[in-house]
C-alpha cells in the first residue's frame, strides 16, 4: 500500500508497549521475594544505580555489584542475571501491529527506549526485534535517556525525519506530552484496541 498519510516513521518503545518493562518495580519485588533479599534495601541502592546503568555507563556486572552483589550471596551473578533475563516476557500483537504496518505503509521503524545495555540486547535478539525496526535509539548506545528531549532531538536527526512525518507510540504520559511538544504526533499505549482506534485516525489503519 503506498503511504498517502504523510507519515514516513514510526518511532515505537519497547518497555510497555512491545515488550513488559525489561526490569521494572514488579520483577525487582519479585527478585528479592525469590533470592531472600531485603527489598527496600535492593531498591534503594537500585535507585542509586540504575540511571547510570541505562545510560551505558555501568555494565550489569558494576550494577548488580552495587545493588546485589556488595556482600557475599548463596547464589551466583550468573543466576541472578538469567532471572533477570526472564522477566521479559512480549506482547505478540503489538509486535505484529508493528510488523504490520511496516509491510502496509513502508515506514520506517525507530525503537527509541530507555534500555540497559545487555537488556536491550537480550531483548532485541529473544524477541527478534530487528526483523522490523530499522535502528535502535536506546538509552545505553547514546547515553541520553527519556525524558530528556535531546534523546528525541537525536532520533528525529538520525532519522532524518521531520517531526510531522512521525507517529509515536509510548506508554509514559509525560514522554507523549514531551514528544508532543517537539511536534510528534504521538499514542499514549494503553492496550492494542486503543492504539490501533488512534492510529487509523492518523490514516494508519492495518487491513488483516
Amino acid at each position: 500500500m503506498i503511504d498517502k498519510t504523510g507519515i514516513t516513521y514510526l518511532f515505537v518503545d519497547i518497555g510497555g508497549v512491545l515488550l513488559t518493562d525489561g526490569w521494572g518495580r514488579g520483577s525487582r519485588k519479585l527478585a528479592a521475594k525469590s533470592f531472600n533479599l531485603n527489598p527496600e534495601e535492593m531498591e534503594s541502592r537500585h535507585n542509586q544505580a540504575f540511571d547510570t546503568y541505562e545510560l551505558g555507563k555501568l555494565n550489569i556486572e558494576e550494577y548488580l555489584s552495587r545493588v546485589v552483589f556488595y556482600e557475599e550471596r548463596p547464589f551466583t551473578p550468573a543466576r541472578f542475571r538469567k532471572f533477570m533475563f526472564a522477566q521479559s516476557k512480549p506482547y505478540p500483537e503489538m509486535i505484529e501491529l508493528i510488523r504490520r504496518l511496516k509491510a502496509q505503509y513502508g515506514l520506517k521503524i525507530i525503537v527509541l527506549s530507555n534500555e540497559a545495555r545487555e537488556l536491550n540486547a537480550y531483548r532485541i535478539r529473544k524477541f527478534k526485534l530487528n526483523e522490523f525496526v530499522d535502528f535502535f535509539v536506546s538509552s545505553c548506545y547514546v547515553h541520553l535517556r527519556k525524558p530528556d528531549e535531546d534523546i528525541f532531538r537525536l532520533a528525529l536527526d538520525t532519522a532524518q525525519a521531520p517531526a510531522q512525518q512521525v507517529v509515536y507510540i509510548e506508554n509514559t504520559p509525560m514522554f507523549v506530552r514531551i514528544a508532543e511538544g517537539l511536534g510528534i504526533r504521538s499514542i499514549f499505549h494503553i492496550d492494542y484496541e486503543s492504539t490501533c482506534a488512534k492510529l487509523a485516525s492518523f490514516g494508519l489503519e492495518v487491513v488483516k
